[in-house]
């Protein structure tokens, strides 16, 4: 269940990797940048993405489970979603799921494909068979789903709003609460399936669209269809990653010893300079959640903090992709106090910075001691070499990757060796199970994982 939950997560990313696009388009669509017809084909260039969130769920998650990413499940999974949302609104038209009969059609999509792709039928029905055959399992399902949710999603969807007015009734003591969990979940991966929660379900807002009443769900959704309440549970991240992750690189480098600090600090600036141009911040915590983990509860911790604090300062910042300063700036005139961030980063910034320095110093933290190698370069040659530290071809079942993880099924992953991942520059190696592992490689992670591919069909 934990690598069918990692898988997910992992998955989760493909249909979030469209929204910087779509947040963009509807930032342009604004009026203040364009104006009349070329502001008006923006905005519905990006509400169009908005508005099908279900349906990119099911396609990206559905693509994102199945085996070799195969465009059958991707047809399959929308093909689910199409029909058990008609099938549960001409039973109760006042059923919403939201993206979650995306995020379910797209799991049953995926799961069905990897079981029946390959399936063999008579003679007379060889036509319907392989994968023509999934996109059928795959309808019949879903009409399943269309009638349960139908007569029964009413429960699971008080449950939901339970869960909001619970964790909204919290104020800042709840948006302290997720910050937390967001962190401390990146190591299983499950960080993707929490966000999904607060991003795009939590909380609605109505606005016309076209004259139409429509709703938007979730805190990301709400946020760019113009819900001023909305983006509590984005804002306090431009604090951390902007300002309070560069300011623990940089005490980490002042705790390096001298002879180290040359390669070390070019390696941090290196991540620090990510996390606070783009937001992606897995490459430096990775550098550190394994050789201190002490440090990533704090961070962790501090994330929570931010969070709070921002909300309780007023702040409703959103973000299309992460909380860089990419996205800081391309909708700052959407948020409400964004420039309150800039003083409040520079105050996490330093409090990141001293408690990592004299946490490091006082628990005597060893870092980088096997972090900072020299790397392999030509890339079929560092495909062979990755293949070599995975046991040998034929100890490999699947070559998947995310954005900064290479994500491996193997025969035996007790028989491999954290420090020759390391040796080849990966930032740390997560075990989920004897035949899972996960290897943090940072923004390489699908071009080490397509090399590795190409090298196994040869």
């Amino acid at each position: 269940m934990l690598n069918l939950l990692q898988r997910i997560g992992k998955a989760l990313m493909t249909p979030i990797a469209v929204l910087p696009v779509a947040a963009l388009l509807l930032r342009l669509g604004f009026g203040d940048i364009f104006d009349g017809q070329i502001a008006e084909v923006m905005k519905s260039a990006g509400e169009a993405v908005f508005s099908n969130l279900d349906l990119l769920f099911g396609i990206g998650i559905a693509y994102g489970l199945a085996k070799n990413n195969d465009g059958a499940a991707a047809l399959a999974g929308a093909i689910g979603v199409l029909i058990a949302k008609a099938v549960y609104t001409s039973i109760d038209s006042d059923v919403n799921m939201g993206v979650f009969v995306g995020i379910i059609m797209g799991v049953l999509a995926g799961i069905l494909y990897n079981r029946f792709h390959a399936i063999k039928l008579p003679e007379f029905l060889g036509f319907f068979g392989g994968k023509r055959f999934v996109p059928i399992i795959t309808a019949l399902c879903a009409i399943a789903v269309g009638v349960l949710a139908g007569y029964f999603w009413h429960i699971a969807q008080s449950g939901i709003d339970m869960f909001s007015h619970a964790i909204i009734g919290l104020n800042a003591f709840g948006t302290f609460i997720y910050g937390v969990l967001n962190r401390l979940l990146i190591p299983l991966g499950l960080h993707h399936i929490l966000n999904s929660v607060f991003w795009f379900q939590l909380g609605e807002y109505s606005y016309l669209k076209d004259g139409v009443q429509t709703i938007a769900n979730g805190d990301l959704h709400r946020f760019f269809a113009g819900d001023k309440s909305a983006g509590i549970y984005m804002s306090g991240f431009y604090v951390v990653m902007m300002f309070g992750l560069p300011g623990m690189a940089y005490a980490m480098y002042l705790s390096t010893a001298k002879a180290s600090r040359k390669k070390v600090g070019a390696l941090l600036a290196g991540v620090a300079l990510t996390s606070f141009l783009t937001g992606i911040t897995e490459p430096l915590e990775f550098l550190f959640l394994f050789a201190a983990p002490l440090l990533f509860v704090l961070h962790a911790l501090l994330t929570g903090l931010a969070l709070a604090i921002a909300q309780l300062l007023g702040i409703h910042a959103g973000f299309g992709f992460s909380a860089g300063l990419i996205d800081y700036l391309i909708n700052y005139k959407l948020s409400t106090n964004p420039l309150l961030i800039l003083p409040l980063g520079v105050v996490f910034g330093i409090v990141y910075f001293v408690s990592t320095y004299y946490a490091i110093r006082l628990f005597k933290l060893k870092l980088f001691e096997q972090s900072i190698q020299e790397k392999v370069s030509p890339d079929n040659t560092e495909a062979l070499t990755y293949i070599k530290a995975l046991g040998g071809a034929e100890n490999i079942r699947l070559t998947e990757a995310c954005i900064t993880r290479l994500r491996m099924s193997v025969n035996d992953s007790s028989i491999l060796l954290d420090e020759d991942f390391m040796a080849l520059g990966a930032k740390g190696v997560i075990r989920p199970d004897k035949h899972s592992i996960q290897i943090v490689l940072g923004t390489k992670a699908e071009s080490v994982a397509e090399s590795i591919k190409e090298a196994l069909k040869s």
